[in-house]
């Protein structure tokens, strides 16, 4: 998904997928801000990693010989990196972590400043994939042989620094050798389901039939679906959850039809404990049939109470939202309240 090679950030364009599989070399950082903003990068994690490379890769380019001014100049570019979207909760956690780094960094030469920022996006690179693993690894334990699992939007590898929450969920159930089918909505307005879930699940061979938003319902009802897993935005530091337009309806008939429903936790901001408190981002006038009309309105993101989900999946393990209200052990013996899973999750 996103990479450091020849001195650039080296993405794979998402916007192309799935009819070309393009890369995009960034070669200063304004191009990878423009990047995160046209969604030729897009998801959480993925997005937190190729902004530190990005913040990395601007660094480089500072001529400034003294540490304030290159300070300053990092923090500037910073700033800019974090305008696109200000509802992804990695890319501002990312990029306090470079300033946190250049901060420790007050008496080191530039030279060290500057190498010690590449290294640094490289851990965060590795740490993501590592975290989406673990995560993946604890996730496939509520899945069994022969179940079909509905997710939403993509929160796969190309949605992580490589393989994916909820679809690295999906991803090791399979490597475990259950035979499992999925079913992706196409997840409008963008059709992030449509043109990556199902992309990105076919070249891992992965059994998926695309479906329209509003099909869920009625599978769920025929009993065609047996669970749901989906990824987040942003998670509040008490489990709300803010995700792509549609989780919510996603969780809701889920919750109707006594259908367990698990939310992928890979992006925890503490900073706000009772509500996902993200921007309800949108477009207007956005194309959402064939005419472009001024009243068009597109919202792109829902947020709702963490008794929506059953279950949230953090690298430490699953914790029901309940588990947390009451503070007491969920009837799992190799999991964490979410309490403490959350406290120890590095995001």
């Amino acid at each position: 998904t996103v990479e450091l090679k020849d001195g650039a950030v080296r993405l794979l364009d998402q916007s192309r997928l799935p009819e070309f599989v393009e890369f995009l070399d960034c070669r200063d950082y304004q191009a990878v801000a423009d990047a995160i903003r046209s969604l030729e990068v897009r998801g959480a994690p993925a997005i937190g990693v190729t902004a530190a490379m990005g913040v990395a890769l601007g660094a480089q380019t500072v001529t400034a010989s003294d540490y304030e001014s290159v300070a300053n100049s990092v923090l500037l570019i910073g700033d800019h990196l974090a305008a696109p979207r200000p509802t992804a909760v990695n890319l501002f956690w990312a990029i306090e972590r470079m300033k946190q780094l250049l901060a420790s960094l007050r008496t080191k030469p530039v030279v060290t400043i500057k190498a010690a920022l590449l290294k640094e996006s490289q851990v965060i690179l590795d740490e993501d994939i590592a975290l989406c693993k673990a995560m993946g690894q604890h996730g496939a334990e509520l899945i069994t042989n022969g179940q079909t699992v509905l997710t939403h939007c993509n929160a796969g590898a190309l949605a992580t620094a490589g393989y994916g929450t909820a679809l690295g969920v999906i991803r090791a159930a399979w490597e475990q050798g259950k035979q499992i089918q999925v079913i992706a909505d196409e997840t409008r307005p963008v059709l992030q389901g449509a043109r990556l879930t199902a992309w990105e699940l076919m070249q891992d061979k992965i059994p998926v039939t695309l479906i329209t938003d509003n099909m869920a319902g009625t599978l769920m009802r025929q009993g065609k679906i047996q669970l749901c897993v989906v990824g987040a935005d942003r998670i509040a530091a008490n489990g709300d959850v803010a995700n792509k337009i549609g989780t919510y309806s996603v969780a809701v008939l889920a919750k109707a039809h006594e259908i367990p429903s698990y939310c992928d936790a890979g992006g925890i901001d503490h900073r706000h404990h009772h509500r996902a408190r993200c921007l309800q981002a949108g477009r207007t006038g956005r194309k959402i049939s064939g005419e472009c009309h001024p009243c068009n309105m597109s919202q792109l993101f829902c947020r709702f109470i963490r008794e929506a989900m059953d279950t949230l999946v953090v690298a430490q393990g699953c914790s029901a939202g309940s588990c947390y209200q009451n503070r007491r052990t969920p009837d799992r013996g190799s999991t964490k309240t979410l309490q403490n899973a959350f406290h120890d999750s590095r995001i």
